[in-house]
């Protein structure tokens, strides 16, 4: 999984979608008092699909985004973004003869958070990412 998650940062890494969130782009979890906006990965399952003659892995991934912006421009912005970089895009994985990656879902919610600054309301937008890695044995 390690190599599925490097290619996705490096993926991020210099885009529009990185400049958004000013690199704040984390695996698993944001350190606590993160600055807003900021983007959380983590990988929600994986399944392996071998047949006879190739190696396949079906892994999701979710991204979630977090907005205190009061306006809709800044999350919507962040997902715009986040989709050109993902939406049916290729990855470079070693040891892999490909990585493609297919949006599969969106939800939103506005959640309240504490921060330093007191009680906020937080856009929260989760975005699903099939990712399908066919192995070269």
């Amino acid at each position: 999984m390690d190599k599925y998650l490097t290619a996705i940062m490096s993926k991020t890494t210099g885009s529009a979608f990185s400049t958004a969130v000013g690199g704040r782009i984390y695996l698993d979890d944001a350190p606590d008092k993160a600055t807003f906006p900021y983007c959380v990965f983590f990988i929600v399952s994986a399944v392996q699909n071998d047949t006879f003659s190739e190696k396949l892995d079906d892994i999701l991934i979710q991204f979630d985004l977090f907005s205190t912006s009061k306006g809709a421009t800044e999350i919507t912005g962040l997902y715009n973004k986040l989709t050109a970089l993902f939406d049916d895009c290729d990855l470079t994985i070693t040891d892999a003869l490909s990585l493609s990656m297919s949006r599969q879902n969106l939800m939103t919610s506005v959640d309240e958070m504490t921060t330093t600054a007191g009680t906020v309301g937080v856009k929260h937008w989760s975005v699903d990412y099939l990712g399908k890695v066919h192995y070269t044995a």
